[in-house]
């Protein structure tokens, strides 16, 4: 018995050529192209808030001012940090504004806590971190075993409270400080 071979109806394709751009939208193209990219910051503004550590170097916590959560956070702080290793400063602040620069965030971005050291910030949930290795026991084991949760997982709820702080806690007119 002979087998027939398997023949695949021949494969026809089409070429598809588009028409180049019209004048119009190579204009509005080359318009787009030729665009500056946005102005930087010339300020250098580690150097613009050193400062704040020249003479004293424990790190600033930032905090957004109007919240009750960040002034009760601020408060808790206080109160477990016998040996005042943490100073504090309002988002809102002038001196808050130019440390949030530093730190490589917006001057108006009152969406997170911010732990600003001599070398180094912190953000979100690795601010809370570095804030509980300051204070008194035992947070800072509390801090050693918490950063061992993913820190997606830990921002995932920090973005979650933050988001819904006012909703929760509600707003007070002025900062505590």
């Amino acid at each position: 018995m002979a087998v027939a071979p398997l023949l695949a109806p021949p494969v026809r394709a089409r070429l598809v050529v588009s028409k180049p751009p019209t004048a119009r939208v190579r204009k509005r193209i080359s318009t787009l192209a030729t665009l500056s990219p946005p102005q930087r910051s010339t300020v250098d503004w580690v150097k613009e808030t050193a400062s704040f550590f020249e003479k004293d170097s424990r790190p600033i916590m930032l905090f957004d001012g109007v919240c009750n959560l960040c002034n009760g956070g601020v408060t808790f702080v206080r109160d477990n940090d016998r040996n005042r290793r943490i100073r504090f400063e309002a988002l809102q602040s002038e001196a808050g504004k130019k440390l949030l620069r530093r730190s490589g965030r917006a001057p108006d971005d009152i969406s997170s806590v911010v732990l600003v050291e001599k070398d180094r910030s912190y953000i979100k949930s690795e601010a809370v971190l570095k804030i509980m290795e300051y204070i008194n026991l035992p947070f800072p084991q509390l801090a050693f075993f918490l950063q061992f949760v993913p820190l997606f997982m830990r921002d995932f709820v920090y973005d979650n409270v933050a988001n819904n702080r006012y909703a929760m806690f509600g707003r007070s007119d002025s900062c505590e400080l």
